[in-house]
């Protein structure tokens, strides 16, 4: 039962009644006089069970992107029913406009449509449907929550789709250069061709120059149908904030923009993600929808507070075949996280593939660094320094190691990533 604003407002209408007779019993005749009328407002309020309550499914929808929960109900009853009806949805979900006055008819239904905003990733639920109808006096109202589950599965919103276009340009443009070809680890024989100077002296084919008058030298051309496996550290390095965005969220965005564009040049993609343990793992070949399959795969995952078991991530890697491969781990270059845990599976992983750090930059270390106008601020900048400085020295020690390293903010690491990619390619490294 919920009392309506008119309770109150009936209630003191009863100081006219105390005015004309100023007595004790003037009040309490006047009190029992607004809870008889409550009651019997009660004892005929319709019943929310002659309600029945349904919902559509919601789907899938990127984060910060609107969508709309659709709500069906159908009066059951033989009396026409008014009312209010509160589609509530978890704070994340972004419910805006949820109250939803209603009047039907026997056997009438209505469709109430609440928007919502998704502000996280993951599945978003509804907390239930709350009827309040009163009754014929507006006094009291009977109300009832029902329980009709509904989820919003809300997606990583992909922001770095924005450079696609551009990087597919270059890539066609990659792919249509048959005049030059390179010859290199991990490319495929394409032709024969007489030598011009300039061409490397170790691509002349000797047993073909022996059967003419002139030396010919083997084209090759990059391989398609590679495959790139991509590493997501969920581990506790990856829960920092950079620009208030989490270090997780900017690889994922990262994450999406190369699978997509390595899709699009024939590559298979798998995707792994974990911290202690392998938390998803995804083998999706060489499909083009392969960054909506990873969104699908990517929407539950949250940092933990934990290290990375990096023994477990390289064996997952394995798991994926023995087949040489591009191995991106999108993991913060976090000095001391790197040193104990990454860099004692590196030699296994560069042995058998081609391996690409990718990091998300704090861009606040350039700043602090930067600023030395009073003594905290020097203070400051000393400690900038030296986090620039181990930073640095972690990448030239990966990079002896034989990995690639991609440093670069949230805005600039998806671009800078796909770069990198099409610069292995032009080289005919993949």
């Amino acid at each position: 039962m919920a009392l309506t604003g008119r309770t109150p407002l009936l209630v003191l209408l009863g100081l006219v009644a105390v005015l004309v007779r100023p007595a004790g019993s003037s009040v309490w005749l006047w009190l029992l006089l607004v809870l008889l009328l409550c009651g019997l407002d009660l004892l005929l309020a319709p019943r929310p069970s002659s309600l029945s309550v349904v919902r559509r499914p919601t789907g899938s929808v990127r984060t910060g992107h609107p969508a709309e929960s659709l709500v069906v109900v159908t009066n059951d009853s033989t009396r026409t029913v008014r009312g209010v009806v509160r589609d509530a949805w978890q704070p994340t979900a972004g419910a805006t406009s949820n109250r939803h006055p209603i009047r039907l008819a026997p056997g009438d239904r209505a469709g109430l449509t609440t928007p919502l905003l998704p502000r996280r990733r993951g599945d978003l639920r509804a907390l239930g449907v709350t009827v309040r109808l009163p009754g014929p006096l507006g006094l009291v109202a009977r109300q009832q929550t029902i329980d009709v589950p509904g989820t919003v599965r809300s997606l990583p919103p992909f922001e770095s789709r924005k450079h696609l276009p551009s990087r597919l340009a270059r890539l066609r443009d990659l792919d249509g250069r048959s005049a030059v070809r390179v010859r290199g680890q991990g490319t495929e024989f394409d032709s024969l061709r007489e030598y011009v100077r300039g061409d490397d002296v170790r691509s002349i084919d000797w047993r073909a120059s022996a059967r003419t008058t002139n030396v010919v030298v083997r084209t090759w051309q990059p391989e398609r149908d590679r495959r790139v496996v991509l590493v997501l550290d969920t581990s506790r390095t990856s829960a920092g904030r950079v620009d208030d965005v989490p270090r997780l969220d900017s690889a994922m965005d990262a994450a999406l923009l190369l699978a997509a564009l390595a899709a699009r040049a024939g590559d298979r993609i798998d995707f792994v993600a974990g911290d202690r343990r392998v938390r998803s793992r995804l083998r999706s070949a060489g499909r083009r929808d392969v960054a909506a399959t990873l969104q699908d795969a990517m929407a539950d995952l949250r940092p933990v507070i934990a290290e990375a078991d990096w023994d477990a991530l390289a064996g997952a890697v394995q798991g994926f075949g023995r087949q040489r491969a591009l191995v991106v781990l999108l993991t913060p270059l976090e000095p001391s996280a790197i040193e104990e845990g990454l860099l004692s599976v590196l030699p296994t992983l560069t042995r058998h593939h081609r391996v690409v750090l990718a990091s998300v930059r704090d861009p606040e270390l350039d700043r602090l660094a930067a600023l030395r106008e009073t003594i905290d601020d020097v203070y400051d900048a000393a400690a900038a320094e030296q986090a620039v400085a181990r930073r640095r020295r972690t990448s030239e020690l990966l990079t002896r190691l034989g990995v690639d390293v991609v440093d670069a903010d949230a805005q600039r690491l998806p671009p800078a990533l796909a770069d990198h990619y099409l610069s292995l390619k032009a080289q005919g490294l993949l």
